[in-house]
């Protein structure tokens, strides 16, 4: 039976398991079709009312660190499709742009992020589940490198961040948030597996 809807897939994972990758592969394999992809990350709150030395001190790895009761809402809203404006988060000053993207719904809605799991009411929108996980040093060195290379961090505060909140967090919501999932990846993921995904979703959503 063909689905009328948008078909939402969750991917989530420890910081650096890969989640970005699979996206990109999944899309880039079905080509020009209809797909929105979505960061949780770009609904961090916005701290400008904070002090730049009271912003470091956030725990960003936190589910309270994330506005996920709007991007609930957003999904809620492209399901019935409906435009969102989904916020365009700095990562270096870590605050919102006055102006976000307006985005139109899509026949597949890719949504990735380490926390998405641990909200009930945004697991319930996914029609697949998805998590990757990859081993702890791995995860930890893709993380050092991105923070670096990507949201202007030294080295020292990309390794400071990662045991007093990173590594405690992923334990205490992370890990946990496995026992969610319809499907496990490792972190170097299977060609086979995501094969298989690609010929589903275009069977499904596309044919």
């Amino acid at each position: 039976m063909k689905i009328s809807h948008p078909f939402i897939i969750g991917i989530a994972g420890g910081t650096g398991s890969g989640k970005t990758t699979l996206v990109k592969e999944i899309t880039d394999k079905l080509h020009s079709r209809s797909v929105l992809t979505i960061q949780h990350d770009s609904y961090y709150r916005d701290i400008s009312h904070l002090s730049q030395l009271e912003r470091e001190k956030v725990n960003f790895d936190h589910p309270d660190s994330l506005e996920t009761d709007l991007l609930v809402k957003h999904l809620e809203q492209l399901i019935k499709g409906e435009k969102v404006e989904i916020p365009e988060y700095d990562f270096v000053t870590h605050t919102r742009q006055e102006k976000g993207n307006i985005v139109e719904s899509a026949r597949l809605i890719i949504v990735e992020g380490h926390l998405l799991f641990t909200n009930r009411k945004l697991r319930e929108l996914f029609n697949l589940k998805i998590f990757i996980d990859a081993d702890d040093d791995i995860r930890f060195i893709r993380r050092l490198q991105r923070d670096i290379k990507e949201r202007g961090r030294s080295t020292e505060s990309v390794i400071q961040q990662y045991f007093e909140t990173v590594k405690p967090m992923h334990k205490e919501f992370v890990e946990i948030s496995k026992r969610y999932t319809d499907i496990i990846l490792p972190g170097e993921q299977s060609l086979t597996a995501i094969n298989m995904l690609i010929t589903m979703l275009n069977t499904e959503l596309f044919n």
